[in-house]
């Protein structure tokens, strides 16, 4: 880490800059990639963050999430700021701050430097420094609409429609999880994720221009399960807009890089437009429901087993990073399932009160049976995605505590019976999450909820259970359930079951999709009103029932005396 901060401020006055930034995502603004330039610079592993090195200073902008995970992680060579801190001009006052514009956005820019000095240098200094290997050759494939619910022609027609009421020539999609759910495609390009790396320009008369290797779509296009009417090299972009017809494109200005928009401004009227697939793919159709249904079905019964194994069966002193590979080996039992759809936390004690710690061979620690264990964790199956936090106990705990994690699973429980005909945003079902907690003088630092794809990524906008997100909860969208509470040095708790919104003759109300058995041992019944109790024998009562069919006997039997 050291050595590449040297050798990137080495570069400073070659370039005439006198600091360079450095963000966490790709050119493709991935959340999870293989090019990770952040991590290199800086050792840390979260999914957000900004470096910016100095030639005499380093720092590290994260959210709450991860201030303790940035100052582990970093050590003494970074100083650690929230996020809010990075529209802070003194850190940047009078310096020309040097960054790759194939990573930034023009709204980043306006937000972050605000009337400062940026350079764009359209060489990534990081790669002169570091040579990122590519080792996937794989081909991009296509899912039939057994798993997807609908053809990608009846898609294009959906957006077509959108160009033309819009006076629209053509839209530029340059974010690849809404480029594979148009396209009906997925990729192995990034870790967690079954996202291609692609970008994809649609026009008004519906012929379709995709940006990206040529050689993984060419069995697509050889067998004519997508019809493309060019696929552009990455290198060939400038050329290729040159020679596009049309006198507007509009862009999504979370996705499109200040690169392409420079590209494109030479030739067309830019319209800047939220990329309408984000609210398009956010609404699972039946078939899309049904899927993830049956993923979260298998998924639950592998993390029941893995909860009875590390509970009643493990009697060896086993590490974080063993109980996560057990949990692994549990999903893996079932053919459909692929890889994590995020990296498995597993923290125990004090490693839990780090909101996404991630143990490896170098600092995982023995699971002491005197602590509580928090594991957060998800899969990618071949129909659906999944995530869910369960927090265990081995051993009798404190009252203090028990209370602190019923108050938790009593905004849990809010959440889950939210109706969504009186509180249609995520901003107020995120007061009601944290209502039990407040009360006490508690809180967490994350939101309570975030989209969920239908495998694609396991983070999916626009919506979200949070304090500023204002988008509407409709039917057929899947949003996480996931209210916490962390004592730094100490423990972590967090609960967090999926969920989809679904609408009955009386409402519009969540409807769970995980199915797994909540810690008995954690809570305080005499917390809990009859109603909240009613809940939590119903929701035992339809986990067993749905994934006992999977289990052994033993684990029948341990499951049934929850109920």
């Amino acid at each position: 880490m050291i050595d590449v901060i040297q050798k990137l401020r080495a570069l400073f006055d070659k370039n005439n800059i006198d600091g360079y930034i450095i963000p966490k995502n790709d050119e493709f603004f991935s959340e999870y990639s293989n090019k990770d330039r952040l991590k290199a610079i800086s050792n840390f592993t979260g999914s957000a963050g900004y470096a910016l090195i100095l030639k005499n200073k380093n720092y590290l902008f994260v959210d709450s999430r991860y201030t303790i995970q940035g100052k582990i992680e970093c050590g003494k060579k970074f100083k650690i700021l929230d996020y809010e801190n990075i529209f802070n001009c003194k850190y940047f006052k009078d310096l020309v701050i040097g960054l790759d514009p194939s990573l930034f956005t023009s709204n980043q820019i306006k937000k972050i430097f605000l009337k400062n000095k940026i350079k764009l240098i359209k060489t990534n200094l990081i790669d002169k420094i570091i040579k990122f290997k590519n080792k996937n050759k794989k081909n991009f494939y296509s899912l039939n609409e057994k798993v997807t619910g609908q053809s990608y022609q009846n898609k294009i027609s959906k957006l077509a429609n959108y160009l033309k009421k819009n006076n629209l020539d053509h839209i530029f999609i340059t974010a690849p999880e809404n480029v594979a759910w148009i396209l009906n495609i997925r990729g192995y390009d990034n870790p967690s994720s079954p996202i291609p790396n692609s970008n994809l320009i649609i026009s008004k008369n519906r012929k379709k221009f995709i940006i990206s290797d040529k050689e993984k779509l060419k069995q697509l296009i050889k067998k004519k399960i997508i019809n493309i009417k060019e696929v552009v090299d990455p290198k060939d972009i400038e050329f290729f807009f040159n020679k596009l017809n049309g006198k507007n494109i509009s862009i999504d200005t979370k996705s499109c890089s200040i690169n392409y928009e420079q590209i494109l401004n030479k030739k067309f009227r830019i319209i800047k437009k939220n990329d309408p697939i984000y609210l398009l793919k956010s609404i699972k159709n039946k078939t899309e429901i049904k899927n993830m249904i049956d993923a979260h079905i298998f998924d639950g019964a592998a993390l029941t087993k893995f909860i009875y194994w590390i509970k009643k069966i493990n009697k060896k002193k086993i590490t974080e990073v063993e109980a996560q590979n057990k949990l692994e080996v549990f999903r893996k039992q079932n053919k459909s399932y692929l890889f994590p759809s995020f990296n498995t936390i597993a923290g125990s004690g004090k490693n839990a009160a780090i909101v996404h710690y991630r143990a490896n061979k170098n600092n995982t620690k023995i699971i002491n049976k005197k602590d509580i264990f928090l594991c957060d964790s998800g899969g990618q199956y071949k129909y659906g995605t999944t995530d869910v936090t369960r927090t265990v106990c081995f051993s009798k705990q404190s009252s203090d505590l028990k209370k602190i994690f019923t108050y938790v699973l009593k905004g849990h429980i809010a959440v889950a019976n939210t109706n969504l005909n009186k509180t249609k945003v995520g901003k107020k079902i995120d007061v009601t999450a944290r209502k039990y907690l407040k009360q006490k003088g508690l809180n967490y630092g994350h939101g309570t909820g975030h989209g969920v794809g239908h495998f694609l990524n396991v983070h999916e906008g626009p919506q979200a259970i949070s304090k500023f997100n204002t988008v509407e909860i409709k039917e057929g969208m899947i949003l996480s359930n996931e209210p916490g509470f962390y004592q730094k040095n100490k423990f972590g708790i967090r609960i967090e079951n999926l969920v989809y919104a679904k609408k009955t003759k009386k409402h519009l109300s969540f409807k769970n999709l995980t199915l797994a058995p909540i810690e008995k041992d954690l809570i305080d019944f005499n917390l809990l009103t009859k109603k909240e109790k009613n809940y939590l024998f119903n929701y035992h009562f339809e986990v067993y029932s749905k994934i006992s069919p999977l289990l052994n006997k033993s684990e029948k039997k341990w499951l049934a005396s929850l109920i």
